[in-house]
């Protein structure tokens, strides 16, 4: 008895029909939030309203569309992945972006972070090291109508000079230190929040505020696992 290759059929099921798909996919959207964000510690009304509107299977390949609201990380190329749902919540809710402010992400990845952010504030920027991500997820961004994110290609060690001060930077990636240029480029009372640590381990979801020049009111959240930044911050 031949096995049946359920990618292939998905697909199929994608391309014939539409509409029906599209209910089947806000299903797992509501499912997400229900099961995985609600019955954890995800609380802000505003986040859950979000993270059941963007539309997460479009930031993933196609043979992993029905895999996209599942509770754990998945493949994007160039050795990087997108986040489980439940850790995009999480960040978004301890960063705590308000209408009106100014918002910049280190490592965008598949581009759905930011999409997130995008939805809570009118200014996200976001930065990628990795070329053909950085290019693709451009366009991803662009087609889906999120005119609202300015993305580049680029070493986000360095931050965006041009467009600081931010109220609040989120690092996508696994650091061992927390680059100082993001630190100036923050306002005064910023959040800065990232998996702070081993990079070869695990990391501590980490958030500070700028108070008079320097990260202060350090808190702790919990473990986690990220890929590594990488760039100028392995050679410091």
């Amino acid at each position: 008895m031949k096995r049946i290759n359920f990618s292939v059929f998905f697909l199929v099921l994608l391309f014939l029909f539409p509409s029906q798909n599209e209910e089947y996919f806000t299903q797992l959207r509501k499912q997400m939030v229900e099961r995985q964000l609600k019955r954890r510690d995800i609380t802000d009304p505003k986040v859950l309203d979000v993270m059941g509107k963007v539309k997460r299977h479009l930031f993933v390949s196609e043979n992993l569309m029905g895999e996209a609201y599942a509770d754990f990380p998945l493949p994007i190329g160039e050795g990087q992945t997108i986040s489980q749902p439940y850790i995009v919540a999480l960040m978004t809710q301890l960063l705590n972006v308000k209408p009106g402010e100014k918002v910049l992400e280190i490592g965008t990845g598949s581009g759905y972070q930011a999409a997130v952010l995008a939805e809570l504030t009118d200014s996200v920027f976001t930065i990628e090291i990795k070329e053909k991500l950085a290019v693709s997820v451009e366009k991803r961004l662009k087609n889906l109508g999120y005119h609202n994110i300015k993305a580049k290609y680029d070493d986000g060690y360095y931050g965006w000079e041009e467009y600081a001060p931010f109220d609040a930077v989120i690092i996508t990636a696994a650091a061992n230190h927390i680059p100082p240029l993001l630190v100036k480029q923050l306002k005064e009372e910023g959040r800065l929040l990232l998996p702070l640590g081993s990079t070869r381990y695990w990391q501590t979801l980490t958030m500070g505020t700028k108070i008079s020049g320097e990260l202060k009111n350090i808190r702790h959240y919990t473990d986690v696992i990220f890929v590594p930044m990488t760039g100028e911050i392995q050679k410091r």
